[in-house]
């Protein structure tokens, strides 16, 4: 009998080329293991709410207006839904049934945290998700304003840009995404390999709207080994900048609109994937625990306190704020 991902690698799909289904060896693992990295990460960062305060110390004061301070206090709360939702997850049996939605949840978390972080800077609410990951690499990850392992970025696509700002989070340590890392050292090797895949991945899409564009079609070319082709795309490529939202935007990406096999095919998934939604859930609280730090020094302690008591004594939700904010 023909398994579903012969047929897939054989003949593709109505949206997908054989070339382009992705490969089991490598996608699945990747999924996995950097997530499993991240997890190591924040734990090795001692990554908290109280680590968070003191990171964000010297953060100036404001006093934010209602409507502000009612964005960041809302964003918050969805982030703290998504942790619920996520240790919520963690007691069903088969982690393959709950892998795909769990990165969903995840994203949303994360997005959540980020927004208020950003209303709490400057007030602004972006409309999209690019729009979201651009003001938050500007205003947190581009002024050092991010806590590891969430403060590396890439400041352009260009070839010889990524190749000298990649040294230094790989002088940390070198490990594949297929094999499951163990180590810090592993850790940060998963880490940067994720970060460098997300560069390619966003280098292609540019280059595939860069073809598309008018310049381009004056060239008469259908590649960029012409100097003015490179010129053209080197540009696009100039502009574009690479942070944490970015490679979280690409992984719920994944989960969204890859294939139907991704996580759900394969015997070997369930066993894979034991400890996977434990670590999107540690992931996510050390995340949203720096958002709040952040945010409670932005706004005040007296508010931050009344918000805490509000959200303990009247939450819908199991998960009480002081268990990720205290």
């Amino acid at each position: 009998m023909t398994s579903l991902y012969a047929r897939m690698r054989t003949h593709g799909t109505l949206t997908e080329t054989p070339d382009e289904i992705p490969d089991a060896v490598f996608a699945l693992p990747s999924t996995l293991n950097w997530m499993r990295a991240k997890a190591i990460l924040v734990l090795d960062r001692s990554l908290d709410f109280s680590s968070a305060r003191t990171f964000y110390q010297r953060v100036q004061r404001k006093d934010l207006t209602e409507p502000q301070l009612n964005s960041v206090l809302e964003q918050l709360l969805f982030s703290l839904h998504q942790i619920a939702a996520l240790r919520g997850l963690a007691i069903v049996p088969n982690k393959a049934d709950v892998a795909r939605v769990g990165i969903v949840t995840w994203y949303y978390g994360v997005y959540g945290a980020v927004s208020a972080m950003i209303a709490a800077a400057d007030s602004s609410f972006p409309e999209t998700h690019a729009t979201t990951a651009l003001q938050w690499d500007r205003q947190f990850a581009a002024p050092k304003l991010a806590m590891e392992p969430f403060s590396d970025r890439l400041s352009s696509l260009v070839s010889s840009d990524v190749d000298v700002e990649l040294a230094m989070p790989r002088s940390r340590g070198r490990h594949s995404l297929t094999s499951v890392p163990v180590t810090v050292e592993q850790a940060w090797g998963c880490h940067v390999e994720y970060l460098s895949g997300t560069a390619s991945w966003e280098q292609w899409n540019l280059e595939q709207r860069v073809r598309r564009s008018p310049d381009f079609r004056a060239l008469v070319v259908d590649n960029f080994r012409t100097k003015a082709a490179r010129a053209l795309r080197d540009d696009a490529f100039s502009k574009k900048s690479i942070a944490f939202l970015h490679e979280a935007s690409r992984y719920r990406g994944k989960a969204n609109y890859r294939d139907a096999i991704y996580l759900a095919y394969g015997k070997s998934v369930p066993k894979l994937a034991e400890g996977f939604i434990d670590d999107l859930s540690a992931v996510l609280t050390a995340f949203s625990a720096m958002a709040a730090g952040y945010c409670s020094v932005r706004m005040g302690r007296d508010r931050w306190e009344t918000f805490i008591e509000d959200l303990e004594e009247r939450r819908a939700i199991s998960l009480s704020p002081c268990a990720v904010w205290s």
